[in-house]
């Protein structure tokens, strides 16, 4: 049976939503698709080079008020970023990164052509965090500077990033952008509690940040992990600075995420802290 779209709203020129027996109303992506079309036309199914549902009313009006906002040749862009990503991860993207993506994507290109830069503190940790998500960002970036002559500053690639791990873990922005703060939160404490500037490129540094990472993943499902009891002795014993600052992180932790965090924790992170001081593997 051939599958049959029928015009509902013609946004703009590449972009429509249409009805549809199954999915009753989607949103059409294709070069053209909207031109001279109105609504209850038939859009062929070949025109169609991607279909999304945005499933509440409240999702559809923001994505028709932000085309509204945005320019054309950035909306054509963006479908084609979303489906280089769609591409490169292999796995269904959470549809909102049309309207998230779209929406800082825009507002960096327009706060570019102002000349107002925004620094991201998180970078480095974003890209030790999701190194897969931040090559993909590099790669946006690189498609934005080819298609419309914008070069975004690096800062960017980890705001991407985070969308783009965003849309992958169904976890939204706010949430992904809390787990990045508090862990520059501890990585302050840490700097603060053992005086030292911890070197953010080194691969301690970046295996410190993974361990913090999958730590409040821990925590926030109440994953238990083994405590080695002869280990936490020894390291109590000999590192009991590096020890003390990790039970510091510990309440940084529970008080950030109100949940309780298990000791072995403590004994994990004492030897994340002294590489990081030796700069040499236990």
């Amino acid at each position: 049976m051939k599958e049959s779209f029928f015009v509902e709203k013609v946004l703009n020129n590449n972009v429509l939503i249409a009805k549809h027996l199954t999915y009753d109303e989607v949103v059409l992506i294709g070069k053209g698709i909207g031109f001279n079309k109105k609504k209850g036309d038939e859009i062929d199914a070949k025109a169609v080079e991607k279909m999304f549902l945005l499933k509440s009313e409240e999702e559809q009006e923001q994505y028709k008020q932000l085309l509204a906002q945005v320019d054309e040749d950035v909306i054509e862009m963006m479908n084609d970023i979303v489906m280089h990503i769609q591409k490169r991860v292999n796995i269904p993207l959470n549809e909102h990164i049309h309207i998230s993506l779209t929406d800082h994507i825009a507002f960096a290109i327009k706060r570019f052509q102002q000349g107002m830069g925004l620094k991201n503190p998180f970078l480095l940790e974003t890209k030790a965090l999701y190194p897969e998500e931040y090559t993909i960002a590099s790669e946006v970036v690189e498609i934005i500077s080819r298609k419309i002559g914008v070069q975004l500053p690096v800062g960017e690639i980890g705001f991407i990033a985070l969308h783009i791990h965003s849309a992958l873990t169904e976890k939204n922005l706010l949430e992904v952008n809390q787990d990045s703060q508090l862990i520059q939160t501890i990585i302050n404490v840490i700097e603060e509690s053992l005086h030292l500037q911890v070197d953010k490129e080194s691969v301690h540094y970046m295996r410190l940040i993974r361990h913090l990472h999958f730590a409040i993943d821990r925590v926030k499902t109440g994953e238990k992990i083994e405590e080695p009891k002869k280990i936490a002795l020894l390291l109590k014993e000999e590192y009991p600075l590096c020890y003390n600052v990790s039970w510091k992180v510990i309440k940084v932790m529970q008080q950030a995420l109100h949940l309780p965090v298990y000791e072995a924790e403590a004994v994990y992170l004492t030897m994340h802290l002294q590489r990081l001081i030796t700069k040499t593997d236990l």
